[in-house]
């Protein structure tokens, strides 16, 4: 660029941005709940100079809404799902503040309540 200003790398997260850990292919997790999970993570946590605060609000809303619409089969899945990432996350030692998001965010959010 012209400006002088660094070019971030594109495998770099930019400061301010939160970014939930990859999860791997091999754990069988719903690749739609892996994606809104990441996507909720990084609009609920990211800092304002990383997206505007209350688009990040809206566009979260609106995952969770859809997130709230399981039922059945459906929810029952998502509900396994999360008890396969919680044992992955213990397992491999994530945070604790990484685990307990993963313990409460079915209910936090009313999905399946």
């Amino acid at each position: 660029m012209s400006d002088g200003a660094p070019e971030a790398k594109p495998e770099e997260t930019p400061d301010g941005a939160a970014v939930f850990p990859m999860i791997p292919e091999e754990l069988g997790v719903h690749p739609l709940l892996l994606a809104a999970i990441h996507a909720y993570v990084f609009l609920e946590g990211s800092e304002t100079a990383v997206l505007n605060a209350a688009v990040a609000e809206e566009a979260m809303n609106y995952v969770v809404s859809y997130l709230q619409r399981l039922d059945g089969n459906d929810l029952r899945r998502a509900r396994e799902d999360m008890a396969t990432l919680i044992g992955f996350a213990k397992a491999e030692k994530w945070p604790k503040q990484h685990i307990r998001f993963l313990q409460e965010f079915l209910k936090e959010n009313g999905i399946g309540s």
